[in-house]
């Protein structure tokens, strides 16, 4: 019995190995894993061919206006408000009187100055005379200089004093709010601030501030690859520009004039000012700006998609597909992008690279190129309206 069973178990094993024997042959049949098409797929993509042209740098930017000069009028001396001359919101010129303090102290102290000035020449003048006849000494003439001198001295600081007690305007702009009252106390070196209570309200700091609104400053950033653009423009003699617009959809432009000198590398932007013109005053400082940056052009450089380009941990590479349609990864360098453009180096003009349908390709990997069809679209557009109607 025992023999028996054992054959039977041979010949069981027997047949379970014919019979995966013949599955293995029907799959490498029916599927031939290592025929070079199953190896190779054919996949469809959409490419562009390289492109050697100048090429502008356009940046999309985002800044805020920002006063080419604002000044804070404060005291210089702690006294108290005797006059406003000017009105809040109103247009001052450099050297406009904007606020009176009492002077009456600071002139009476001028006036006792300059009377102790005009007797010191004086004295100066008769001790020279006296000594042109020999009756004093020449260091009788000597004091006397010296005398004269302090004495002028004295009544130049106490006419500099006096000048405090008229404040005026150091630019030419608009005047802003206004935070003393004839008879309020002022003194300098306090926080702009004004608080009002049910008893009393307290002004500090800044009486009012004067702000140039024409021409005006926009200050915004740019990526750290439009700087060659940039400084390449600005070394050709030309003057990079920006456009936007505002709410009432007036079209303003603008010319850079510096660009900051260090590059933040929290965000790899640089800080770049231009000056826009601002006659009609209807821009003020602290407004969002949304504008584009021409920063100049490159020359004779390769131009491809932004699309095309792909980075990973080796660097920035392109697809390129030869003459027999077959596609390798090519390492590259940019130079800039912008527009959905990007100006590179690495491969020569009028190869083609793949634009779409680049994400499961493989070096050497067969593609063919997309047909587009555009009279389908039209067809589809009227199916709707026909719908629409019933």
């Amino acid at each position: 019995m025992k023999y028996k069973s054992k054959k039977v178990t041979q010949k069981r094993l027997i047949w379970i190995a014919v019979a995966i024997a013949v599955a293995g042959g029907a799959t490498k049949y029916f599927w031939p894993a290592g025929s070079p098409d199953a190896k190779s797929l054919v996949q469809t993509v959409t490419t562009f061919v390289v492109e050697q042209r100048d090429f502008p740098v356009i940046v999309d930017a985002t800044g805020s206006t920002v006063a080419a000069n604002i000044v804070d009028i404060r005291p210089q001396v702690t006294n108290v408000v005797a006059k406003i001359h000017i009105k809040e919101g109103q247009k001052v010129k450099a050297g406009d009187l904007l606020i009176s303090l009492d002077d009456r102290a600071d002139r009476a102290n001028y006036e006792k100055a300059q009377a102790t000035a005009d007797d010191a020449q004086r004295q100066l003048k008769r001790a020279e005379e006296l000594l042109r006849q020999q009756f004093v000494a020449q260091g009788a003439v000597d004091t006397a200089r010296a005398n004269a001198q302090a004495a002028q001295a004295a009544a130049r600081a106490a006419l500099a004093a006096l000048s405090y007690d008229n404040i005026r305007s150091p630019i030419t702009g608009r005047a802003g709010i206004i935070n003393v009252f004839p008879g309020a106390l002022v003194q300098p070196g306090n926080t702009v601030s004004t608080s009002t209570t049910a008893t009393t309200t307290t002004t500090q700091g800044a009486m009012v501030t004067i702000t140039q609104l024409d021409p005006m400053n926009v200050q915004f950033t740019v990526p750290e690859s439009a700087l060659p653009a940039l400084f390449a423009a600005q070394q050709a003699g030309q003057t990079p520009t920006v456009t936007f617009q505002m709410g009432d959809g007036k079209k303003r432009e603008g010319k850079v004039f510096v660009i900051d000198n260090q590059v933040d590398q929290a965000i790899g932007a640089v800080k770049v000012k231009a000056l826009v013109d601002n006659t009609d005053q209807t821009l003020i400082p602290g407004q969002f700006v949304r504008l584009q940056v021409n920063a100049g052009s490159f020359k004779d450089v390769l131009v491809v998609p932004s699309q095309a380009v792909v980075s990973n941990a080796r660097g920035d590479q392109v697809f390129v597909v030869d003459a027999e349609n077959t596609v390798s990864l090519k390492p590259i360098k940019i130079r800039t992008q912008s527009q959905g453009f990007a100006v590179i180096s690495g491969i020569n003009a009028g190869d083609k690279v793949v634009v779409e349908g680049k994400q499961n390709l493989r070096p050497n990997s067969k593609v063919k190129e997309a047909v587009v069809t555009t009279d389908v679209k039209p067809e589809v557009k009227a199916e709707p309206k026909v719908e629409a109607q019933k």
